[in-house]
């Protein structure tokens, strides 16, 4: 791989984590505040590990709700990352240890930076910098916002979440150069949208996906020149 090439794929992957990671304030903030304490909020971030269910859990005990239906709904929201598995492990190609470290930091920005490059080499560099990115400067934050819990006002009117909206459209803007790929875009973006209002944090994200896997059928056959190359033709 060359330098220039490597620093390109670093330099992206540092951004989306900074944009992802420092959004934990806002996660460690809503935890203590809806009733679980600093380690049990800090344990979330290390063990759970992907947003959406760690929002949900919160959101289900913070509004009263039993712990066993929270767990639900985390467990329902983070099934995104096992469909995200299913293509990330014949990418990546890791074995032993090491498909249990990739499992563990497969979530959207990890996935979306691998998926985009065009070597596996490429796709394990993209992979490693988003996923452990994020995953220490979300921690980091998490102890932050759970410390300071709700002396930080409202997270949202920092900006922090256009940051990560922002970071995840900069990813996306390449794959729009077909005609299928727009329309894909913008059929998952309408029927997100229309769901944000009617349905828990998260759902209207897999529902995005459905959109954009029923795309990915209807069209199998048509020749995308973004496309990801199979696995056994990486070098």
């Amino acid at each position: 791989m060359e330098a220039s090439r490597r620093r390109a794929i670093v330099r992206d992957g540092v951004a989306v984590s900074v944009a992802t990671g420092v959004y934990g304030i806002s996660f460690g903030a809503i935890s203590v505040t809806s009733g679980l304490d600093v380690w049990q909020t800090c344990t979330l971030s290390l063990l759970m590990f992907t947003g959406a269910s760690q929002y949900a859990l919160a959101g289900v005990i913070g509004s009263g709700g039993a712990p066993l239906a929270g767990a639900a709904a985390a467990l329902l929201l983070g099934s995104r990352n096992t469909l995200y598995g299913l293509r990330l492990a014949p990418l990546l190609g890791w074995r032993g240890w090491r498909r249990l470290v990739t499992a563990h930091l497969t979530i959207d920005e990890s996935t979306a930076m691998s998926v985009t490059r065009e070597t596996r080499e490429e796709a394990r560099l993209g992979f490693l910098t988003a996923g452990l990115g994020v995953f220490a400067l979300w921690n980091l934050a998490t102890v932050f916002g759970a410390l300071v819990g709700d002396r930080l006002g409202d997270p949202r009117a920092w900006g922090l979440d256009a940051a990560v909206g922002a970071a995840f459209l900069a990813l996306l803007w390449p794959r729009l150069s077909t005609a299928t790929n727009r329309l894909t875009a913008v059929l998952a973006v309408a029927v997100a949208l229309a769901l944000v209002p009617l349905t828990p944090a998260g759902v209207p994200v897999l529902a995005a996906g459905a959109v954009a896997l029923g795309m990915g059928l209807a069209t199998r056959d048509a020749t995308d020149p973004t496309e990801v190359p199979d696995p056994e033709d990486l070098p």
